[in-house]
């Protein structure tokens, strides 16, 4: 290779460098809805390939019909869930006072025991004050979450229509042999539909069971406490249990002892175990990940990529694990004996 085309070659691999940058800089905003577009597809391939290629459906109408199905059994039912917390977030600023009622409670409660005051008057003005701000902040999620759910939609009708020429130029570019494309292209599909399918399944009979013991044991907003549950099985080792103990020691500080008793031994003997039994069944029957993967790459995911990286995270730990496997297996293996 002469002099002047390897400045060709470097001066491009410095360009391509450049524009990947900028463009995924400029594209952050949007990176849910890519992301989400990413694991729909993993998630519909083989639908769409079993449409176009045996039932022989035009291409453009297989995509609009999965992109239906994509609306009612996936969005339809996360804006339920958004529409909800609008519903709530309204009666805060409506009546922040109902809301701090119970924090008002606790506080008088701990300046009786120990006639400290963790909570004046002015500190409650405050929160209150606070309150409208969290609210506006929450509604501007919700219309970012919008824009990324249509950006979502876009992008997914692209990737159904040129699924097998996307795949192939996917595989075409990637820097490895055949049988190592063959690996980390397993890796991916597995890993992400793995985490596509089992974190909400996790998400709705954990978050199901625990509501169901909020209701029996008398925790006011039932409901709402178990959809937050829902949300809270995403986070790595603590889990619901941060739900559920906050809501055992309020029962207790307003006198129900009992039900606060009652509500602990519920979560510590169901919930815990509903949570480890539908981890063991997922993983054997998707991919058998090892938990310290899921656990750190929940936690590198979710401050890399917002929710979504508890999808992409462990994605991106596993394809980290699997390329230095690779590599030993490449370059190490034959230097064994030396």
């Amino acid at each position: 290779m002469s002099v002047k085309e390897q400045y060709w070659k470097y001066s491009l691999i410095v360009l391509i460098l450049l524009l990947g940058v900028v463009i995924f800089w400029e594209i952050t905003p949007f990176l849910g809805g890519l992301m989400g577009a990413f694991t729909l597809y993993v998630l519909l391939r083989k639908q769409a390939f079993y449409l176009t290629e045996r039932k022989h459906w035009k291409k453009w109408m297989m995509a609009v019909f999965l992109l239906l199905e994509t609306i009612l059994f996936c969005l339809i039912p996360i804006a339920l869930v958004v529409w909800f917390f609008i519903g709530k977030i309204k009666s805060v600023n409506l009546d922040p006072q109902g809301l701090l009622a119970p924090v008002q409670n606790v506080a008088d409660w701990i300046r009786g025991k120990t006639g400290y005051d963790v909570l004046d008057s002015g500190n409650i003005g405050a929160l209150v004050g606070v309150l409208p701000q969290i609210g506006q902040a929450l509604m501007g999620s919700i219309s970012s979450f919008l824009v990324n759910v249509l950006v979502l939609l876009l992008i997914l009708y692209f990737m159904l229509t040129s699924g097998r020429r996307m795949e192939d130029y996917v595989q075409k570019i990637m820097p490895f042999n055949r049988r190592n494309k063959k690996d980390v292209l397993h890796e991916f599909y597995t890993v992400v539909r793995s985490n596509a399918i089992g974190v909400p399944v996790l998400a709705v009979v954990q978050g199901g069971v625990a509501m169901l013991g909020y209701w029996l044991f008398g925790v006011p907003e039932a409901l709402l406490w178990g959809i937050i549950s829902c949300f809270a099985t995403v986070i790595p080792v603590v889990g619901v249990a941060i739900v559920w103990i906050p809501l055992a020691l309020y029962l207790g500080i307003a006198g129900h002892w009992g039900m606060a008793a009652g509500l602990a031994a519920y979560s510590v003997v169901v919930v815990s175990n509903v949570d480890n039994l539908i981890r063991t069944v997922l993983q054997k029957q998707m991919a058998d990940t090892h938990p310290l993967i899921t656990i750190f790459g929940v936690v590198i995911g979710l401050s890399l990529f917002g929710f979504m990286g508890v999808i992409f995270g462990p994605l991106l730990l596993s394809v980290f694990v699997l390329c230095v496997e690779i590599f030993r297996e490449t370059y190490l293996a034959n230097d064994k004996n030396e």
